[in-house]
């Protein structure tokens, strides 16, 4: 498998939020290509754990290779090392309550899912509707695209893509059925709603948005992982999460100040972190990033223990 070039989002800002100390133990709910997890894996020490969760096959394997490329650099002083090929929102099923010292959740699509054509990901080349990022089950995203009805499209790109010309597209989507792939279905969607004066982005890139969301249920699994980040950080325990719309970043930002208004969490990050000009412009694709971090507090949670194969 050709290894695609990788640069990990707020790489500083994440250790800085994250906190990383010799000897404890982190999670990285969504490993992708390895980028965050290889530094992790540095600052852990032997006596650390990492747990690297994943439901794209591909991607796990292209983070093993670069976990293995840092064991070779560090040697005696690796952790422990385990992949979890699921989706992160099974976290709290096979990790023990209270046993993180840290959290860490990119929530972007990874170069490899957009850079590989045949994924479907991108309508910046041609390739099958997909965008599983677990292309084992589930539907498509040519599915969604040929059998949605109207209405339904509509309401899914209004919400998940937020866009305001969602009816018109739709409408555009149905007539021009069947749809089979990424460069067929962007040319329907810029024909129907071509760029608007002052636009930055491509006219598709709110529906192709909305659609990776529903095939994977992008909000669904953020929402199971904030709900169960608090039982499985230790008091003291870092939650550090990187998201790329404003959809993620709401719900973010509301369980935060939730969690921060009931005890749970003191949030370290009254305003997103964003990425440096010097980053962006060595990776535009951190333009979009915001970082938010909190800090477990150790009043106000019942903890509840699962079974665990990662108990000491």
């Amino acid at each position: 498998m050709t290894k695609p070039q990788h640069v990990p989002v707020l790489l500083d800002e994440v250790m800085q939020y994250l906190n990383v100390r010799p000897g404890s133990t982190i999670a990285d709910a969504t490993v992708g290509l390895g980028g965050h997890s290889a530094e992790i894996a540095r600052r852990l020490g032997a006596k650390g754990r990492l747990i690297c969760f994943d439901r794209d096959p591909e991607a796990m394997e292209l983070a093993k290779a670069r976990l293995e490329e840092v064991r070779t650099e560090v040697g005696d002083a690796m952790p422990e090392v385990i992949f979890e090929p699921r989706a992160f929102s099974e976290a709290a099923g096979v990790i023990e309550a209270a046993s993180l010292d840290g959290l860490l959740a990119d929530f972007g699509v990874s170069s490899l899912q957009l850079d590989e054509a045949h994924r479907g990901f991108s309508f910046r080349s041609e390739g099958p509707l997909d965008m599983r990022m677990d292309r084992r089950s589930g539907e498509t995203a040519g599915q969604v695209v040929n059998q949605e009805d109207e209405n339904e499209l509509a309401d899914l790109i209004y919400e998940f893509g937020e866009e305001r010309r969602s009816r018109r597209i739709a409408r555009a989507i149905v007539r021009a059925r069947p749809i089979s792939t990424t460069a067929e279905l962007a040319q329907v969607i810029s024909a129907a709603a071509p760029s608007m004066k002052g636009d930055k982005i491509h006219p598709a890139t709110r529906t192709f948005q909305a659609l990776r969301i529903r095939v994977n249920d992008e909000l669904g699994e953020i929402r199971s992982l904030l709900e169960s980040a608090p039982s499985l950080l230790k008091p003291g325990g870092r939650l550090v999460l990187i998201s790329f719309h404003s959809l993620e970043d709401r719900l973010v930002k509301d369980a935060f100040r939730e969690a921060g208004r009931d005890g749970i969490f003191e949030v370290l990050t009254k305003k997103p972190v964003v990425a440096t000009e010097q980053e962006q412009m060595r990776n535009p694709r951190s333009r979009s990033a915001k970082l938010r971090a909190a800090e477990k507090q150790g009043i106000g949670i019942r903890e509840q223990g699962t079974a665990s194969k990662y108990k000491r």
